[in-house]
């Protein structure tokens, strides 16, 4: 290699990272500029001396130039330092100002966080879960649209919430899911129902043949409901809140299947019956989802956490 290849240094190939020193050797280079030692430098920025020698070296060695000169009075810029120095400044405030931006965003981020999820999860769930997180988070302002399990994914997939609760008996597409609790769907009627008196469990082909007061189509409650009889009669009254299916049933309009979760309170009261059903299973998942390849942060991961407490 000839004496001007030499002083040519590295060529330039390769990635930028690979050429442009790193932001610790820039800042290293702007304090001995600073404090005229690479013993001040090193102690101003929390390293040893050693550690501050051999990463001005391998700056130099990367670059191809010389930096600093070195003597017992001290460390000073060579020209071609004095040059980088100018370079690195730059660099450093840039870097700097883009710490700063990426702060404001996660601020931004961290003021709010938008929950949409299904009817029982919002209804008998959430709020525990909210308390919880806003100990954590008191300056975080939380809003919940609370719909059917298709409303949820659509809202998560439209970028208008940060997570999402579900419970129905898929993932819908497009969204990674947690199993986050388990629940059982119950089947439950008025006092004065036919099947209220009941001596013996009802069956399957019954349940699926008698019309009864549900949730709308798109509900979680719904389609387990649907996949574990092969079916449903036409519905007797559609409704769109468990609330309002709670009150129709107790008012002798009809029976229901709903959480356990959300009649508790009728069923201690005997305002509602349980009526027992042989034949299928109506256990499910509560899942949290979120969309594919975006994992929550921020206060939705924090609400996630406490989803598993």
């Amino acid at each position: 290699m000839s004496n001007a290849d030499e002083q040519a240094g590295p060529a330039a190939t390769g990635s930028l990272a690979h050429r442009v020193p790193d932001l610790g050797a820039m800042e290293l280079l702007l304090a001995v500029a600073r404090v005229g030692s690479l013993g001040g430098a090193a102690r101003e920025l929390g390293i040893t001396q050693p550690a501050a020698s051999s990463r001005i070296r391998s700056m130099e060695r990367q670059l191809g130039v010389a930096l600093v000169d070195r003597s017992p009075r001290g460390s000073r810029l060579t020209d071609a330092g004095a040059l980088v120095t100018d370079w690195a400044r730059r660099i450093v405030e840039a870097a700097e100002a883009f710490d700063v931006g990426a702060q404001a965003l996660r601020v931004r981020r961290d003021s709010r966080l938008r929950v949409a999820a299904s009817m029982t999860i919002a209804e008998y769930l959430l709020p525990g879960w909210l308390l919880a997180l806003r100990a954590q988070r008191p300056d975080t302002a939380v809003s919940l649209h609370a719909g059917n399990s298709t409303v949820v994914a659509e809202r998560l997939l439209s970028d208008e919430a940060d997570l999402g609760f579900v419970e129905g008996v898929s993932v819908p597409a497009g969204l990674d899911s947690a199993v986050i609790a388990h629940d059982r769907l119950i089947v439950v009627a008025a006092p004065t129902h036919a099947w209220a008196r009941r001596r013996r469990p009802l069956a399957a082909g019954e349940l699926a043949t008698t019309p009864l007061i549900l949730r709308e189509k798109g509900s979680g409650t719904r389609q387990v409901l649907d996949a574990a009889l092969g079916g449903l009669a036409r519905p007797l009254i559609e409704l769109s809140s468990t609330t309002a299916v709670k009150a129709a049933v107790v008012g002798g309009a009809g029976p229901t299947v709903l959480s356990e979760l959300a009649v508790g309170e009728e069923l201690a009261m005997r305002r509602l019956v349980s009526v027992p059903v042989e034949g299928i299973a109506l256990a499910r998942d509560l899942r949290a989802v979120w969309p594919t390849g975006h994992r929550p942060t921020g206060p939705a991961r924090d609400l996630l956490s406490l989803t598993r407490g």
